[in-house]
């Protein structure tokens, strides 16, 4: 079982390592073609698949009872993603987005391994730190883009489709062995450390 995780990892690191892990490379001129290029845009990138899909399972990972307990993280992710897309839009800069979305990464994948009983708005406004770097990219891609505000819906409703997986994902490992969502948890985590050491190194 050691070698299968640390084969994971390294296949892992190695994804993180080529480009087509990396969602965040600029302006991307199919970014500006309406709601079917928002919504496939999340699945381009290992970064934003993870941080989507870790962000469910951890909620539903802690939830107390299915339902309204496990929508706070996502929620607060989905509508700050756009909050920090309309920032990005409007030119608002903060440094080292790119490293911040990698770090992301990362912590996602700690709250999935440790599974931080934070719930409610605490969960919220956590999510919602993780979100407004991600959103604040694509706003800077976007911002030449006369289909902006379509394009944004397409991702916003990627981003809850990829919570969904998550939160069903983590609701049927709730009986699971521990393991189980500790693997998940350290796969993302590699991958974020991986993607921080890229942009970090660049």
């Amino acid at each position: 079982m050691r070698n299968r995780l640390k084969t994971l990892f390294a296949l892992l690191a190695m994804a993180a390592l080529s480009g087509n892990a990396l969602a965040h490379t600029g302006v991307e001129s199919h970014l500006h073609m309406g709601f079917m290029a928002g919504f496939l845009h999340p699945f381009t990138g290992l970064d934003h698949m993870a941080v989507m899909l870790a962000i469910g399972l951890w909620s539903a990972l802690i939830a107390r009872q299915f339902g309204r307990d496990m929508l706070w993280g996502p929620l607060g992710f989905a509508n700050v993603l756009l909050a920090g897309a309309a920032l990005g839009l409007q030119g608002v800069q903060i440094p080292a987005v790119e490293p911040l979305i990698a770090a992301s990464v990362l912590a996602c994948g700690l709250l999935v391994l440790t599974k931080l009983p934070l719930r409610g708005v605490a969960a919220a406004l956590l999510a919602g730190v993780f979100a407004l770097f991600h959103g604040l990219s694509h706003g800077y891609e976007l911002a030449d883009s006369a289909h902006a505000f379509p394009v944004l819906a397409g991702m916003v409703s990627a981003t809850l489709l990829l919570h969904s997986i998550g939160l069903a994902l983590g609701w049927s490992l709730r009986g699971a062995n521990v393991w189980v969502p500790r693997v998940l948890g350290g796969a993302v985590a590699a991958l974020g450390s991986a993607l921080l050491f890229l942009q970090l190194t660049n």
